[in-house]
């Protein structure tokens, strides 16, 4: 039997014949774990050294670390050489690495988003604060709060959804203000922007998923004429001073009395056209008198206090200001199509 110490340097010689053999660093490293892994050859020649006398033990030690050592230098030396040989490789393809890097194009905001903050902006000057409620709401917040009846359509599971626990997917953001409401004294005044869902089936003007922003303003002796001043506003802010507005009554469970507004088209500045059917006005969206009803639910006194409500979907204002044809334009992620904006 040869002796350990020979045992040493004879794998000692093969691990350094077979690295300045190898041609990628996979190879290297399978030859690191060979010899100098937990279970390779230099490890298991150590445990050996157990039987070995207090005389021989610093001899073949010495000859033992040598191995160990010569090893692990010839396994960074391949690394080394590899990683050098790669990098020729790279330069010999002509490639100037002096030359300055592709440069990335800005994202931008998308139109639906940059309609929202414009909006938002616009009410923040005007003294509203931004408030945000839950995706998944309860049907006391998304309905019952809201003096929508039993019966009423919008309740019925081929409108909303519904999901197993009884919660929904919110129709509208109006819940948020039933939520701000319930947690704070008046007056207020906010605006809730955010995501909606219906069961709409999708065309040119409906989508399942959708945005809305609502705004609610309570205070004493608040009046319709409050609402159509801050609404004439909005639309000149929004659109231009050119712009006018249209209300015309309407029925909301949770408004009373309840309106509808339209902004006279920008397209045709109101001679009538293909974007506003030629009526020379575009549906925005309704507002309203806050129902005593529903102050009574989040526990205001209606007889002390007073307050508007309105509402309107950003993709309809989006689609408006940019003269799109199709809502699903604005989902189908086709950036020759956002990039316009």
């Amino acid at each position: 039997m040869k002796p350990l110490s020979e045992k040493f340097d004879l794998a000692r010689r093969e691990a350094l014949a077979a690295l300045d053999q190898a041609t990628d660093s996979a190879t290297v490293e399978q030859l690191r774990i060979d010899y100098l892994g937990r279970r390779g050859a230099i490890p298991a020649l150590f445990r050996e050294m157990g039987g070995l006398s207090p005389e021989q033990r610093p001899v073949v030690g010495q000859v033992a670390n040598q191995a160990k050592t010569e090893i692990q230098a010839a396994v960074e030396e391949a690394l080394q050489r590899l990683s050098d040989t790669a990098t020729t490789a790279t330069l010999d393809l002509n490639l100037d690495p002096t030359m300055p890097g592709r440069r990335r194009r800005v994202g931008k905001k998308h139109p639906v988003v940059q309609v929202m903050d414009e909006a938002i902006d616009i009410f923040r000057r005007m003294g509203f604060i931004v408030a945000d409620g839950p995706d998944l709401e309860t049907e006391y917040h998304n309905f019952d709060a809201l003096n929508t009846p039993t019966d009423h359509p919008s309740r019925d599971r081929q409108d909303t959804f519904y999901l197993a626990d009884g919660r929904l997917l919110r129709t509208q953001t109006s819940p948020v203000q039933i939520r701000v409401m319930e947690s704070q004294e008046p007056p207020l005044r906010i605006v809730c922007p955010g995501r909606c869902f219906r069961r709409d089936t999708p065309d040119a003007t409906h989508s399942m998923n959708f945005h809305q922003i609502e705004g609610l303003y309570v205070d004493r002796q608040v009046s319709l004429a409050d609402l159509k001043a801050t609404m004439t506003v909005f639309a000149h802010e929004l659109l231009g001073s050119e712009v006018s507005v249209r209300f015309r009554p309407h029925f909301f469970p949770f408004t009373e009395p309840s309106l509808e507004y339209d902004f006279s088209c920008i397209m045709c500045g109101g001679k009538g056209c293909r974007v506003c059917k030629y009526s020379g006005w575009l549906e925005i969206s309704g507002a309203g008198m806050v129902d005593p009803a529903v102050f009574q639910a989040v526990g205001y006194d209606p007889e002390k206090w007073t307050g508007y409500a309105f509402g309107m979907g950003i993709e309809r204002i989006a689609m408006i200001r940019h003269a799109i044809g199709d809502i699903r334009m604005l989902y189908e992620n086709d950036l020759r199509f956002l990039a316009q904006f």
